[in-house]
């Protein structure tokens, strides 16, 4: 299983709004800490906004920031939000009909339960986990050089 550059780099938003201490990050910032385009992040942001796991404000001042505390966002409620598809093999599709084992197939309950222990793994780990896990983080992404930028509560 491999999972998409749009799942990639919206953990990585999330990380970099961690490691940002709760002020709002600009997009514009964030691309450039990771050397993507703009445009691509924008794009990231909608599911993240929309499962509130990240919040926009609007205006001279704004940004993006964390929808809840990054202990409360697991890598699981990331790859939830972001990927389209699950399906590690044909048999996992809705219509999976060629194969007459597909009911009654050891393969399928195999890759089902690795899965499901793929699921359990990311579940296990927190956003706050990544950042915590690198010291260093706020310094390796530019962070620490920024000026501080607070908005207003709304």
């Amino acid at each position: 299983m491999r999972l998409t550059r749009q799942t990639n780099y919206a953990v990585r938003i999330l990380m970099y709004c961690a490691a940002n201490d709760g002020k709002l990050s600009r997009i514009a910032e964030i691309a450039a800490a990771y050397s993507v385009s703009e445009l691509f992040l924008f794009k990231i942001l909608q599911p993240l906004v929309e499962n509130k796991l990240v919040e926009t404000v609007r205006g001279r001042n704004g940004g993006v920031r964390l929808g809840k505390p990054a202990t409360d966002i697991s890598l699981f409620d990331v790859v939830r939000v972001t990927e389209d598809n699950f399906a590690m093999a044909e048999c996992f599709e809705n219509d999976a009909t060629e194969c007459p084992l597909v009911d009654s197939c050891a393969l399928n309950e195999a890759l089902r339960k690795a899965l499901g222990a793929f699921f359990e793994v990311l579940e296990s780990y927190s956003i706050d986990d990544l950042v915590k896990a690198r010291p260093s983080m706020r310094d390796l992404l530019g962070i620490a050089d920024l000026p501080p930028r607070v908005a207003a509560a709304n």
